[in-house]
């Protein structure tokens, strides 16, 4: 079918994929438009790339003319909803959530078109729903049902708190997509059993069960966990072209192949070639690439081509030409193989290992002029490294 294969690239699930095929062919015939739903809570102002991913996805539905629905947890934000993790997310008032729900809103423009949007917040519906009505709704659903979802189950298992408002909310997540029509929700992988459970609910309340989409989880520049403001470890969507640049240079080398993919907008093709020259180029080169695709895509492309020149002015020339390295000799370190940590530590013995690794987190270590945060990545110590440690501390292996 015309435009399945571009609405299939790089999702990571779709729930059933026949599903989206007989979707897409219904609203062709009856010559209607699909309703998109993405919704978010808006707990944090900022959005960033790996918000991005799954708002490109939608922006390919908007082009193909079908309706896209943002659904804003204006509710179920103010009660906090479970993050995945060991214990649930902290709840909001109503003032922040009106305030980041403002932000995100403007922020959307940078991807889909805003004003052909629709855009819904929750707490319309959900405010109205008398008490009985809640009761009739959780009557749906049973508790066998809730426990297949993984932290749930994971919790229960090991004896962890789980509190009753954290089992409803994937209800009322799900509720939204019957009261929407939904046909399709979007969301990432984390999002698959509370668009699974919208499924079920539109089933019961006699709807078209929508399909689920969804897309891979960007990890932040940590190179560990998912992109997450929570975890400092983001690019912002609205970050200086300055900044967006050097966060992507300090992207480890293993996460370059997601980057392309995920980040960037280059053509199939495009990706393809550049993952490919992952193999035989320096990966710093490579990142320069994405960083000024990145930056082209949210400001401009003058603005990613200053901001290389910056870097190069600011990192490169500065750090490693016109500054002076002390000439370390390999011989005199105590083993050829061994973690960041070990390395910054015999270079700074007067300085505790728990310190050294507090650095190295922060982004304060550079090798090569690559910043790096992971402690444990293990070296082969080689002649003409150099190794910045701190704003002061600068040396080159010989």
């Amino acid at each position: 079918m015309k435009n399945l294969k571009l609405l299939k690239e790089n999702t990571s699930i779709i729930l059933p994929e026949n599903g989206l095929i007989q979707k897409l062919e219904l609203a062709t015939n009856e010559k209607r438009k699909l309703r998109i739903k993405l919704g978010f809570d808006p707990t944090a102002p900022d959005l960033h790339l790996g918000h991005a991913v799954v708002l490109k996805k939608l922006k390919e539905f908007q082009d193909l003319g079908h309706q896209i629905v943002i659904l804003v947890g204006s509710f179920t934000a103010q009660i906090g909803d479970p993050t995945g993790k060991n214990k649930s997310r902290k709840p909001l008032n109503l003032n922040q959530v009106q305030e980041n729900a403002e932000t995100y809103i403007k922020q959307l423009s940078k991807i889909i078109d805003v004003e052909q949007a629709e855009i819904m917040f929750n707490s319309d519906w959900l405010n109205q729903l008398p008490f009985s009505d809640v009761l009739q709704l959780l009557s749906k659903v049973t508790v066998a049902q809730l426990m297949h979802r993984n932290d749930f189950n994971k919790r229960f298992t090991e004896n962890t708190p789980i509190a009753m408002h954290e089992l409803v909310y994937p209800i009322l997540q799900a509720y939204d997509s019957v009261h929407i029509k939904a046909d399709i929700e979007m969301g990432g992988t984390d999002q698959l059993f509370n668009c699974t459970m919208g499924r079920q609910l539109q089933e019961v309340y006699n709807e078209n069960p929508q399909i689920v989409i969804c897309m891979p989880l960007l990890r932040g520049i940590d190179g560990k966990e998912k992109m997450s403001k929570s975890l400092n470890n983001i690019i912002g969507l609205t970050d200086e072209p300055n900044d967006m640049f050097g966060k992507t240079m300090s992207i480890p080398d293993d996460l370059l192949n997601e980057y392309i993919n995920l980040a960037t907008d280059f053509s199939v093709e495009e990706k393809e070639n550049l993952i490919q020259r992952l193999e035989y180029e320096n990966p710093m080169l490579i990142k320069k690439i994405i960083a000024k695709n990145i930056i082209s895509q949210y400001h401009s492309i003058i603005d990613a081509e200053e901001a290389e020149q910056y870097f190069n002015n600011q990192f490169q020339k500065r750090n490693n030409e016109n500054r002076l390295f002390e000439s370390i000799k390999i011989s005199n370190l105590l083993i050829n193989e061994s973690t960041l940590l070990e390395i910054c530590h015999q270079l700074k013995n007067d300085v505790s290992k728990t310190a050294i690794r507090r650095l190295i987190e922060s982004g304060a270590v550079q090798i090569n002029g690559n910043k790096i945060v992971d402690p444990t990545i293990v070296f082969d110590l080689v002649k003409n490294t150099k190794i910045k440690i701190g704003k002061r501390n600068f040396y080159e292996l010989v």
